[in-house]
């Protein structure tokens, strides 16, 4: 964490040159510790991005890649953050392809902007 941390600073030293959106896609991105509450994630946006998505547990790769698609699709059409993400996971609770169950819509959150 204090790799991340020191390496974020180091590359954003500005916030007007701040990464705007950063999603951790790996596994379990966003469990932290005493140090860092929300792993990854919190430390990200503490150092500087304004907002960062990222995963409570294990993902699995195809369904973390349509996932981020409809992510994606909706943040382009113009949603904020929060509803591009709240719009994937409709996506997948309400889809048919079996992928219904919170262990491939719940593990995503939002810290920072959700604008």
């Amino acid at each position: 964490m204090r790799e991340f941390d020191r390496l974020f600073r180091s590359r954003n030293p500005d916030r007007a040159k701040a990464i705007d959106l950063l999603v951790l896609s790996a596994c379990e991105t966003a469990p932290g510790d005493k140090r860092a509450v929300l792993g990854l994630a919190g430390v990200a946006v503490r150092s500087g991005a304004r907002s960062t998505i990222a995963s409570l547990w294990s993902l699995k790769d195809d369904s973390a890649v349509e996932f981020a698609g409809h992510f994606y699709k909706s943040l382009v059409a113009g949603e904020t953050r929060a509803e591009a993400l709240r719009r994937a996971q409709l996506s997948f609770l309400h889809g048919d392809r079996g992928r219904d169950a919170p262990l491939y819509w719940a593990p995503y959150v939002l810290v920072g902007d959700w604008r």
